[in-house]
């Protein structure tokens, strides 16, 4: 290990003495990994891998059989064969080397020269990771099968790697009960996170909708939990369908029975055990869950006697199951024993999130529950039901996830949090004051359901792991992250693709490297695109910019934008129809000199379509400035308690509930409501005559209207989304209104930028707002 430092401190020093262009030029054209390694020195040359290439792997490196093999076949799909194996180390080779001085899990080293490619690890898992990168270093092309005619010799890029991850849990999530993915699919899955070094894949196997695993004591689990009638979540993609295919639900998931169709599935115990061995040959833990004591509807259809009496739907979730009857922990103590034979994860998640608890406050059984145990809440009754399960766990070696709604009323230390209210910033601190590990998974940005707009990738890129306030002991607890995929409305993997691919990328960045720069990350995901072209991988084509929701202009403007990957043709209609590949290319600048409106959206040469992106163009006067002889600093604040789901429906109020005066455009931090309406009322200072673009960021809703026209339409219950439009203002005042509706559940306060002549956009400066 220590000659092998040195090495790499000759090549640091050598790097030292080159230009800085150069340098920079090296890492972004030679090394487009994602992940980013911890250490990269870069050299001049390549290595050749060609057939008569050896793969050597000496005795004592006997561990890494498994690595080998897998490393073998990726090479195969190109050359028709492995390579020649072999004992003795010598040029021309692949070397895949033990190495006990490497402690960090995970971690490898890989020395490419001219003559030779050594791969060190301790661990397979680390040889593994190192695999990848080479995997990341060969063309896309490696990723299928090559015709003879182009088995030419391979490329690699010479380089000195030491590498290891920066946290120990990089997590993703996948739901399969809301909508049913196939074991095919779930392995495809399995193989995109290794590619990325994910190790952790958290499958959320039942919920009201569906039971998705086989257990053998409790058959109707699957034989009638496993299907339903189309709900009202089916019905919103079936319609949504007509207008893009990837809503559509999956004919294989569709049977006829009893003259009705039904729509769901399920994987038995020897598809599942596949499965996890599929995942354990890469290095990937899949951890099980069962949520239980809530959304457990498809399985108390099933087994009506889980319930303290009744069934069906709460004020807000479905009725759970019932945590105290003795029948209730015997079925749970059953089902799980299945699942802790099956998985041999070290852990399982409980959920134990969004339990409507109402029907255990009425129940005979409860209530002498309750006063039995000295409970005084059903906050301390779910507590109960956890730790119940957590002591029935440990007996079995296991250890117990939940939700971060484990913490209220209490639990033990031993316990596992996945904090993802993000209105309840002081989850993980409370989990780790104490003694719970957490892993981080945030509703925002790492909910991967939540539609992706252009700054979707940049908000996970961002995201700090480790939440502000923890001090050095405290920052220990954080495991790591994960991002979640909750499939309500995602019926198809065409769909499911589009919402967490290029997300899974930034957010394996953020995992796994000791440093990150975002703009190098860019550069380095345009060569991931044909990768998973390659792997047949339906990701979201990146946003084309240059342009707001609504385009203003005076006299005439130009149509245009920059393509965010060379090969894309830019196509767009003007009668509101979609955008396909027999529409009007966009080859240069189009003028515009009336108010129209547009759709346009990008497309590969394949023909695969990008996000429609729909544009009114309006031609406007500039707006005269508002005359006022005085005004003071800040905004007046109209609150308004209670739920909207937009925000006209607070012009049927009376009056506000309050009437406040802030400095900024942000919710009071005296609002503790979980549901509520505030309308911001001033003027705009504006500084210099010209066109203004706002850009409003709202979860849940927002409108922006300045000089009395409408500029932004961000409006509806909807996850974090930016919506932007423009304005023709003289210098001077001009009236200001923006209502912002929260719909309960935490919100993204709402963040209005602007831009001016093509400027980047920033914050409005706290001297424009008067009042």
């Amino acid at each position: 290990m220590k000659k092998q430092f040195l090495l790499l401190l000759f090549w640091a020093l050598l790097l030292v003495a080159m230009p800085t262009a150069l340098v920079g030029q090296t890492q972004l054209n030679r090394y487009h990994l994602i992940p980013y390694p911890s250490s990269v020195v870069p050299q001049f040359g390549n290595f050749t891998i060609s057939a008569q290439t050896k793969l050597v792997l000496p005795a004592e490196s006997k561990v890494f059989e498994k690595e080998a093999k897998q490393l073998q076949d990726l090479l195969a799909n190109h050359f028709g064969k492995p390579l020649r194996e072999s004992k003795k180390e010598g040029t021309n080779s692949i070397l895949l080397k033990f190495d006990q001085d490497i402690t960090a899990p995970e971690g490898y080293m890989l020395f490419i020269s001219q003559d030779q490619a050594v791969v060190s690890a301790r661990e397979p898992a680390g040889m593994f990771r190192a695999v990848q990168t080479i995997r990341q270093l060969l063309p896309p092309s490696i990723e299928k099968p090559a015709v003879a005619s182009s088995r030419q010799a391979l490329s690699l890029p010479t380089v000195q790697i030491i590498d290891a991850p920066s946290f120990a849990w990089r997590g993703m999530h996948l739901d399969v009960s809301r909508h049913f993915f196939t074991k095919e699919y779930l392995k495809k899955y399995i193989d995109l996170l290794a590619l990325y070094k994910f190790n952790k894949l958290h499958l959320h196997l039942t919920d009201d909708q569906g039971w998705r695993l086989e257990i053998k004591k409790y058959p109707k689990l699957t034989e009638q939990g496993a299907w339903r009638t189309f709900n009202n979540q089916d019905s919103v993609v079936i319609r949504q369908s007509k207008e893009n295919p990837d809503m559509a639900l999956d004919p294989r998931h569709l049977v006829q029975r009893n003259g009705q169709t039904l729509y769901g599935g399920f994987y038995t115990q020897a598809e599942m055990r596949d499965i996890i061995q599929y995942a354990s040959a890469r290095h990937i833990e899949i951890i099980p869950e069962i949520d239980m004591p809530g959304h457990m509807k498809a399985a108390i259809d099933a087994y009506p006697f889980l319930t303290c009496g009744e069934a069906g739907w709460g004020r807000t979730f479905s009725v759970p199951i019932c945590p105290c009857e003795d029948t209730t922990y015997e079925f749970a103590e059953n089902v799980f024993q299945e699942i802790i034979d099956l998985f041999p994860s070290q852990y399982i998640h409980l959920g134990a999130d969004e339990v409507e608890k109402t029907t255990w406050a009425n129940a005979p059984a409860c209530q002498a529950l309750m006063q039995r145990e000295g409970l005084k809440s059903v906050e301390e009754l779910q507590s109960y039901f956890v730790h119940r399960m957590q002591k029935f766990f440990k007996s079995k070696g296991k250890t117990l996830i939940g939700w971060d709604e484990i913490l209220e009323g209490g639990i033990n230390s031993e316990a596992m949090v996945m904090y993802w209210r993000n209105w309840v910033p002081k989850a993980p601190l409370q989990a780790v004051q104490n003694g719970n590990k957490v892993i981080m998974t945030p509703n925002a940005p790492l909910y991967f359901d939540a539609i992706p707009d252009k700054n979707s990738l940049q908000n996970v890129y961002q995201f700090q792991v480790v939440p502000e306030g923890l001090n050095g002991e405290e920052a220990k607890g954080i495991l790591g992250a994960q991002a979640n995929l909750w499939t309500e409305y995602v019926p198809s993997e065409n769909r499911a693709e589009y919402l967490y691919m290029p997300r899974m990328t930034a957010l394996a960045e953020v995992v796994w490297s000791q440093e990150r720069n975002y703009a190098s990350y860019l550069q380095r995901l345009k060569y991931h695109y044909p990768r998973l072209d390659a792997l047949q991988v339906q990701y979201r084509l990146p946003d084309l910019e240059g342009f707001t929701d609504r385009m203003v202009f005076t006299d005439q403007t130009l149509l245009k934008m920059d393509k965010p990957l060379k090969d894309l043709g830019i196509r767009y209609t003007t009668d509101g129809s979609e955008p396909h590949v027999g529409s009007q290319l966009l080859i240069e600048p189009k003028p515009i000199s009336e108010s129209t409106f547009l759709k346009f959206a990008a497309f590969t040469p394949a023909g695969r379509k990008g996000d429609t992106y729909t544009v009114q163009y309006e031609k406007q006067t500039l707006a005269p400035a508002t005359q006022i002889k005085k005004t003071t600093a800040g905004l007046t604040a109209l609150y308004y308690k209670g739920f909207f789901k937009t925000t006209q429906a607070m012009q049927s109020l009376p009056k506000p509930t309050q009437t406040m005066v802030v400095e900024r455009l942000a919710v009071p931090e005296t609002i503790k409501d979980g549901s509520f309406g505030i309308q911001f009322r001033g003027y705009l200072d504006i500084p210099e005559t010209g066109i203004y673009s706002f850009y409003l960021t709202c979860d849940d809703g927002g409108v922006l209207r300045i000089a009395n026209r409408l500029v932004v339409d961000n409006d509806g219950l909807h996850a974090p989304l930016e919506k932007s439009g423009q304005v023709a203002l003289e210098k001077g005042l001009h009236p200001l209104e923006l209502d912002f509706i929260e719909g309960g559940g935490g919100y993204t306060l709402p963040s209005l930028l602007y831009s001016k002549d093509g400027s980047y956009p920033q914050p409005i400066p706290q001297s424009w707002l008067k009042r």
